[in-house]
């Protein structure tokens, strides 16, 4: 009985998670989805702003065109036989498919949905841990406005790409854990997260914590049931057209030397922007401070501590772990909050409130998506249709070095007209010796002896940079006797003589 309870998720008040789930109760998570939701779709077009969502696209229409996954890169001239670790392919064909039937306007829904089962989640996992409807909802909503980084794009982590995947599903791999309940679905939604992107291997470390944690407890039935999750996972990824090379192509991203040359995997000091980062540093100093307020505190789980305190030092080591940091801090902030807050409020008038802001919320929702529907599409700040056009009719057959932001919106242009030097796949599709000539060329100072070496060793017939690279062009233009042949919404074209 013991363990079926454990299985089952007995390990939170079951009155409170009756209650949290009440109707009562639902009018805050009315209230969380509807404003969070209308606040992603105010920034609609930063959700489709992702460097890499051109050729995310591009990879999904070449699969349904094949019938299968590509193991060969079609679209550059510089791979050589290095073998293309497509870790997003599952993701790539639907977004493909949803683009066909219902444009980028279903994409940017489905993106938002994505942030809606993320608000559910955390609400749930609040309500579940004790803390009461307005902390939940304080605390819920400060995380999701501030996890998705708007701030910083296009470092964004709710956004039409992949990754987003992974926030999702760390989300309900962790909430599931920390309440435990329903874990054997755990293997079924990795073997969905292994083929839709390679952040997977975050499941493994959220399984292993919460089993260590029950190990140091000396729990052996809870640490049974994390070991043989965690088995079943194992066997789950493995249902994948890689196979086992999966992690070869995880290897290939997660501590690989370019992984500097990223900004998202950059220290949070190089992606701090004012006045964008203000809100979330005020929340990480709130959050240090009732944390070490209430240190002695048993009313937040250790499993939640650990979590949030290793990926906010990860997150100031490397920015894209700050968003898990929020993420995973909510419960621990909500509990906290909760201590502050008048002991007598009037719960029914809350319910009330929480139920007539959400109504006005669903009603203004469609409204909002009316609004920004006009714009929605993929970018034209990098690469516009008639770049593109200029660039097919003029250098389908040359060698072009093209800068890496451009190069995923040139592979969804062109699908191929236009063979490419390099996009964001990164070690994913490209060989080491390629990528470190490449990144001796982002400089804004000239390494001349750089650029003529990769210039005579890829053969290049024509650069395509961005405009403002005013050094580049007197490099080219006055010293080396180039063309400036075409000037488009962000890029130069550099032609050689």
């Amino acid at each position: 009985m013991y363990a079926l309870e454990t299985w089952s998720g007995a390990g939170f008040d079951r009155e409170r998670k009756t209650s949290g789930t009440s109707f009562h109760t639902s009018g805050i998570y009315i209230f969380l989805i509807t404003f969070t939701s209308i606040y992603y779709l105010s920034n609609a077009p930063l959700l489709l702003g992702h460097y890499d969502l051109g050729w995310h696209l591009a990879a999904g229409d070449l699969i349904r065109q094949r019938g299968s996954i590509p193991f060969q890169d079609p679209w550059a001239f510089t791979l050589g036989d290095r073998e293309w670790y497509n870790l997003s392919w599952l993701w790539d064909l639907i977004a493909s498919i949803v683009v066909q039937y219902a444009g980028f306007s279903g994409l940017t829904l489905v993106t938002v949905g994505c942030g809606a089962v993320i608000v559910a989640y955390l609400a749930s996992a609040c309500l579940s841990s004790g803390a009461s409807a307005l902390a939940a909802c304080i605390a819920v909503f400060a995380t999701c406005l501030l996890y998705p980084t708007f701030a910083t794009p296009p470092n964004i982590y709710l956004a039409a790409s992949p990754n987003t995947a992974t926030m999702v599903f760390s989300v309900i791999f962790y909430v599931h854990c920390l309440k435990k309940t329903r874990r054997f679905l755990l293997p079924a939604m990795m073997m969905l997260w292994a083929n839709l992107h390679g952040g997977f291997v975050l499941g493994f470390f959220i399984i292993g914590l919460f089993g260590g944690v029950a190990l140091l407890r000396r729990n052996w039935m809870e640490f049974r049931i994390y070991g043989l999750t965690g088995a079943a996972c194992l066997a789950a990824v493995l249902v994948n057209p890689l196979g086992l090379h999966i992690y070869d192509g995880v290897t290939a991203t997660l501590g690989h030397f370019v992984q500097g040359k990223i900004t998202e995997w950059q220290p949070y000091s190089r992606n701090m922007t004012l006045p964008g980062c203000i809100p979330g540093i005020i929340y990480i100093l709130v959050f240090l401070a009732l944390e070490l307020r209430y240190a002695g505190s048993s009313s937040v789980p250790l499993e939640t501590r650990l979590l949030t305190w290793l990926f906010l030092v990860l997150g100031f080591h490397q920015f894209r772990y700050m968003a898990f940091f929020f993420l995973f801090s909510t419960v621990a902030f909500a509990r906290h909050v909760d201590r502050l807050l008048p002991g007598k409020l009037n719960i029914g008038e809350l319910q009330k409130s929480f139920w007539t802001a959400g109504i006005v919320g669903l009603c203004v929702l469609p409204l909002t998506f009316m609004h920004v529907r006009p714009a929605l599409g993929l970018s034209d700040d990098l690469l516009s249709e008639q770049d593109a056009q200029y660039l097919q009719a003029n250098l389908s057959q040359a060698r072009l070095l093209n800068h890496w932001n451009v190069g995923g919106p040139l592979i969804f242009r062109t699908h191929g007209t236009v063979p490419i030097f390099i996009d964001g796949r990164a070690a994913t599709a490209y060989p080491d010796s390629l990528l470190r000539d490449y990144f001796k060329l982002v400089k804004w100072d000239i390494d001349e002896n750089a650029w003529d070496m990769v210039i005579e060793k890829y053969k290049i017939d024509a650069v395509l940079w961005p405009k403002v690279h005013d050094v580049l062009r007197h490099f080219l233009v006055d010293e080396r006797g180039w063309k400036e042949q075409y000037v488009g919404s962000h890029e130069s074209l550099y032609v050689k003589p």
